[in-house]
Protein backbone atom coordinates (compact mmCIF):
# COMPACT_ATOMS: atom_id res chain seq x y z
CA UNK A 1 0.00 0.00 0.00
CA UNK A 2 1.45 3.36 -1.06
CA UNK A 3 1.30 6.23 1.44
CA UNK A 4 2.20 9.89 0.90
CA UNK A 5 4.60 11.29 3.45
CA UNK A 6 6.42 14.55 2.93
CA UNK A 7 8.32 14.53 6.22
CA UNK A 8 11.27 12.57 7.46
CA UNK A 9 9.52 11.94 10.79
CA UNK A 10 6.65 9.48 10.15
CA UNK A 11 5.09 10.21 13.56
CA UNK A 12 4.88 13.92 12.77
CA UNK A 13 1.96 13.86 10.31
CA UNK A 14 -0.87 11.47 9.67
CA UNK A 15 -0.48 9.48 6.49
CA UNK A 16 -2.78 10.13 3.58
CA UNK A 17 -3.59 7.15 1.43
CA UNK A 18 -2.87 7.78 -2.25
CA UNK A 19 -3.43 4.26 -3.58
CA UNK A 20 -6.68 5.36 -5.24
CA UNK A 21 -5.26 8.33 -7.17
CA UNK A 22 -7.39 8.52 -10.28
CA UNK A 23 -5.62 11.46 -11.98
CA UNK A 24 -1.96 12.50 -12.08
CA UNK A 25 -0.80 15.72 -13.71
CA UNK A 26 2.90 15.19 -14.34
CA UNK A 27 5.87 17.52 -14.07
CA UNK A 28 6.17 19.77 -17.11
CA UNK A 29 2.44 19.61 -17.86
CA UNK A 30 0.52 22.92 -17.92
CA UNK A 31 -3.27 22.98 -17.93
CA UNK A 32 -5.01 26.28 -18.64
CA UNK A 33 -8.67 26.32 -17.64
CA UNK A 34 -10.88 25.19 -14.79
CA UNK A 35 -10.65 21.61 -13.62
CA UNK A 36 -13.56 19.65 -12.09
CA UNK A 37 -12.82 16.13 -10.87
CA UNK A 38 -13.90 13.25 -8.64
CA UNK A 39 -11.61 10.82 -6.88
CA UNK A 40 -8.04 11.74 -5.98
CA UNK A 41 -5.87 14.15 -7.95
CA UNK A 42 -2.06 14.43 -7.70
CA UNK A 43 -0.37 17.47 -9.28
CA UNK A 44 3.33 17.71 -10.14
CA UNK A 45 2.66 20.16 -12.99
CA UNK A 46 0.99 23.57 -13.25
CA UNK A 47 -2.70 24.47 -13.29
CA UNK A 48 -3.80 27.94 -14.40
CA UNK A 49 -7.46 27.94 -13.41
CA UNK A 50 -9.76 26.90 -10.59
CA UNK A 51 -9.85 23.35 -9.22
CA UNK A 52 -13.15 22.00 -7.88
CA UNK A 53 -14.14 18.54 -6.68
CA UNK A 54 -17.57 17.21 -7.59
CA UNK A 55 -19.99 17.62 -4.68
CA UNK A 56 -20.17 14.60 -2.43
CA UNK A 57 -17.13 12.97 -4.04
CA UNK A 58 -14.91 12.95 -0.92
CA UNK A 59 -12.04 13.90 -3.22
CA UNK A 60 -8.45 14.60 -2.21
CA UNK A 61 -6.04 16.95 -3.97
CA UNK A 62 -2.30 16.50 -3.46
CA UNK A 63 -0.04 19.29 -4.74
CA UNK A 64 3.61 18.22 -4.65
CA UNK A 65 6.56 20.58 -4.19
CA UNK A 66 6.98 20.43 -7.99
CA UNK A 67 3.41 21.60 -8.59
CA UNK A 68 1.69 24.98 -8.66
CA UNK A 69 -1.84 26.33 -8.98
CA UNK A 70 -2.84 29.81 -10.12
CA UNK A 71 -6.50 29.84 -9.18
CA UNK A 72 -8.87 28.87 -6.40
CA UNK A 73 -9.07 25.36 -4.94
CA UNK A 74 -12.36 24.00 -3.55
CA UNK A 75 -12.07 20.36 -2.44
CA UNK A 76 -12.86 18.34 0.70
CA UNK A 77 -9.26 17.36 1.53
CA UNK A 78 -6.09 19.05 0.28
CA UNK A 79 -2.40 18.35 0.89
CA UNK A 80 -0.12 21.15 -0.30
CA UNK A 81 3.66 21.05 -0.63
CA UNK A 82 3.85 23.42 -3.63
CA UNK A 83 2.71 26.93 -4.54
CA UNK A 84 -0.87 28.23 -4.71
CA UNK A 85 -1.83 31.72 -5.87
CA UNK A 86 -5.50 31.83 -4.95
CA UNK A 87 -7.91 30.87 -2.20
CA UNK A 88 -8.05 27.35 -0.75
CA UNK A 89 -11.37 26.02 0.56
CA UNK A 90 -11.43 22.57 2.14
CA UNK A 91 -14.61 21.30 3.78
CA UNK A 92 -12.73 18.55 5.63
CA UNK A 93 -8.96 18.95 6.01
CA UNK A 94 -5.98 21.03 4.92
CA UNK A 95 -2.44 19.74 5.34
CA UNK A 96 0.35 22.24 4.63
CA UNK A 97 3.78 20.70 4.19
CA UNK A 98 6.98 22.69 4.80
CA UNK A 99 7.46 23.77 1.14
CA UNK A 100 3.89 25.05 0.74
CA UNK A 101 3.45 28.71 -0.26
CA UNK A 102 -0.10 30.07 -0.41
CA UNK A 103 -0.92 33.61 -1.48
CA UNK A 104 -4.62 33.76 -0.65
CA UNK A 105 -7.08 32.86 2.07
CA UNK A 106 -7.45 29.35 3.49
CA UNK A 107 -10.85 28.11 4.70
CA UNK A 108 -10.71 24.81 6.57
CA UNK A 109 -12.40 22.51 9.05
CA UNK A 110 -9.19 20.83 10.29
CA UNK A 111 -5.67 22.07 9.52
CA UNK A 112 -2.16 20.68 9.94
CA UNK A 113 0.76 23.00 9.24
CA UNK A 114 4.45 22.10 9.23
CA UNK A 115 7.21 24.47 10.20
CA UNK A 116 8.24 26.38 7.07
CA UNK A 117 4.78 26.38 5.45
CA UNK A 118 3.71 29.88 4.42
CA UNK A 119 0.24 31.45 4.13
CA UNK A 120 0.00 35.04 2.94
CA UNK A 121 -3.69 35.58 3.62
CA UNK A 122 -6.29 34.77 6.25
CA UNK A 123 -6.87 31.42 7.94
CA UNK A 124 -10.63 30.97 8.46
CA UNK A 125 -12.06 27.98 10.31
CA UNK A 126 -15.39 26.71 9.02
CA UNK A 127 -17.85 25.54 11.65
CA UNK A 128 -19.20 22.09 10.85
CA UNK A 129 -21.96 20.55 12.93
CA UNK A 130 -20.93 16.96 13.60
CA UNK A 131 -22.17 16.39 17.14
CA UNK A 132 -24.04 13.17 17.92
CA UNK A 133 -25.23 14.57 21.25
CA UNK A 134 -28.77 15.92 21.39
CA UNK A 135 -28.75 19.67 21.91
CA UNK A 136 -30.80 21.09 24.79
CA UNK A 137 -32.26 24.48 23.95
CA UNK A 138 -30.71 27.12 26.23
CA UNK A 139 -34.04 28.82 26.94
CA UNK A 140 -35.62 25.61 28.26
CA UNK A 141 -32.56 24.74 30.37
CA UNK A 142 -32.55 28.23 31.91
CA UNK A 143 -36.27 28.07 32.79
CA UNK A 144 -35.82 24.78 34.66
CA UNK A 145 -33.02 26.22 36.81
CA UNK A 146 -35.03 29.36 37.68
CA UNK A 147 -38.19 27.43 38.75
Amino acid sequence: MMKAMFTSNPKKLKEINITNVSTIIGEGTVIQGDLIYAGDLHIDGKIVGNITAEKGSGATLTLSKLGSVQGNINVPTVVIDGEVQGDVMASERVQLISNSRITGNVQYNLIEMEVGAEVNGHLVRQQVERSNVAQIPLQDAGKEELS
